[in-house]
């Protein structure tokens, strides 16, 4: 997630850096050009645009305020622009909703593009008439489809997800349902099976203490730990916020106690900056014989809450 959120701000900074380049080159060409009256405010705006750019790179909580100063300088540029262009000024309408689109929450930028309607059909310098405002309420609807379709997709992904979002490990539901089915199948054909379950003590005093970067230090350190010491078809599920389960397949009492005291040994060697050592409790549930699944699932949810209750 930290990953996408830095490449996410790489592209605003690089977008508000080419923006700056532009307004410059444009100030530049109405000088060259003898257009005297049309340099400063794109001269002005450009400084604008480097200033919303520094912002970014020191800070990535001053994105909100480069946004609006990106809008701000597109707005001020249109309004410039939009007398001189007579006719051709129609194309340019969907500059203004499709800029606030992107740069402003969907709810926030859909109001306001319908309340400066008006300013930019002014503005156009054509005949006001009814084609002329269906079609900026037209271009205005479309620039909001795209995040909406974007929104739609994601939501669709994170419901189908397996993944946690936080951390390298299965979601609860997931891996219940791989859990189920890989103890009847291991039932199926008579081979032993377990299940670890770690519990993180320090999660919740973490996240108060110490700001979430230190609770994900905590989750990628206990998941890098376990999936180093499981094979392949191991899987690791979060049960509960400060609860995982590692799910072994085919291992039998040996093996799974085997397991755990590597995987305990790996915990116990890491020491995170803010928190200190990882403090990690740990215990199997190995299934009995003849042992039904509702009763191997009843006795994992009893050793997993006196793990997190003690």
């Amino acid at each position: 997630m930290d990953d996408d959120n830095r490449l996410h701000m790489s592209r605003i900074i690089a977008a508000y850096a080419i923006a700056t380049l532009l307004l410059g080159g444009y100030a530049i060409w109405r000088y060259l050009m003898g257009d005297y009256n049309r340099i400063l405010l794109p001269a002005s705006l450009a400084l604008v645009m480097l200033v919303a750019s520094l912002m970014c790179i020191a800070s990535a909580s001053q994105a909100r305020l480069s946004a609006y100063l990106a809008l701000i300088a597109g707005y001020l540029m249109l309004a410039l622009e939009l007398p001189w262009l007579d006719e051709a000024g129609i194309m340019w309408l969907g500059f203004a909703p499709l800029l606030t689109v992107l740069l402003l929450p969907l709810a926030s930028a859909m109001l306001l593009n319908l309340l400066l309607a008006p300013v930019w059909l002014l503005l156009s310098n054509t005949q006001l008439d009814a084609h002329l405002t269906l079609s900026y309420v037209a271009m205005a609807l479309v620039a909001a489809l795209v995040p909406w379709e974007q929104r739609r997709h994601q939501a669709l992904l994170d419901a189908t997800n397996p993944r946690d979002p936080h951390c390298n490990a299965l979601t609860r539901d997931a891996m219940h349902e791989l859990l189920a089915s890989e103890y009847k199948r291991t039932q199926f054909l008579g081979q032993p099976f377990a299940v670890l379950a770690l519990h993180l003590p320090q999660l919740e005093m973490a996240s108060e203490q110490f700001g979430n970067r230190a609770r994900q230090a905590l989750l990628d350190a206990l998941c890098l730990a376990v999936n180093r010491f499981s094979r392949r078809h191991d899987f690791l599920g979060r049960q509960s916020a400060s609860t995982f389960w590692l799910v072994l397949p085919d291992t039998s009492q040996s093996g799974v106690q085997m397991v755990q005291q590597r995987i305990g040994q790996a915990l116990e060697a890491t020491v995170l900056v803010d928190t200190g050592p990882l403090q990690v409790k740990i215990a199997h549930c190995q299934r009995l014989p003849g042992e039904s699944w509702p009763r191997f699932e009843q006795r994992l949810q009893s050793l997993t809450r006196h793990l997190s209750s003690h």
